[in-house]
């Protein structure tokens, strides 16, 4: 039996549990690996010995926040290119602009809409692998 594609390593930034378990059996159904940290403080240790291919990021975070967490991975060396997604209840006008500027390559807002989170997903974890 042939082993499964690697379809690359997720790491799930969000502090609310029922996010964190709707993105785990979405991105799991389609065999993704998955970190998961439930704050920023564990996400910078989970980079400290793992690199994911693509991180999803929550924006509104107690202690640090999203647009802090991503402007530091985004300066560690080796995560430079690591695609970093925000996954966010902002959706204000302005909201997405703040997001890129603070880092993040994309945007995906909440609730999340399940073929659009895939879709991003792919399109993120393709060009990371072209990078």
């Amino acid at each position: 039996m042939p082993a499964l594609e690697d379809k690359g390593t997720i790491l799930y930034v969000e502090d609310n549990p029922d996010n964190r378990m709707l993105v785990r059996r979405i991105l799991l159904s389609e065999d993704y690996k998955l970190l998961e940290a439930t704050n920023a403080f564990e996400a910078l240790e989970i980079i400290k010995s793992n690199k994911p291919n693509l991180i999803l990021m929550d924006i509104n975070m107690p202690e640090m926040d999203g647009y802090t967490l991503t402007a530091r991975i985004k300066t560690t060396p080796g995560f430079e290119r690591v695609p970093i997604l925000a996954i966010t209840a902002n959706v204000m006008r302005g909201d997405k602009e703040k997001t890129l500027e603070a880092g993040c390559d994309g945007y995906i807002q909440k609730p999340i809409d399940f073929d659009e989170l895939i879709r991003e997903v792919e399109k993120f974890l393709a060009r990371s692998a072209n990078a």
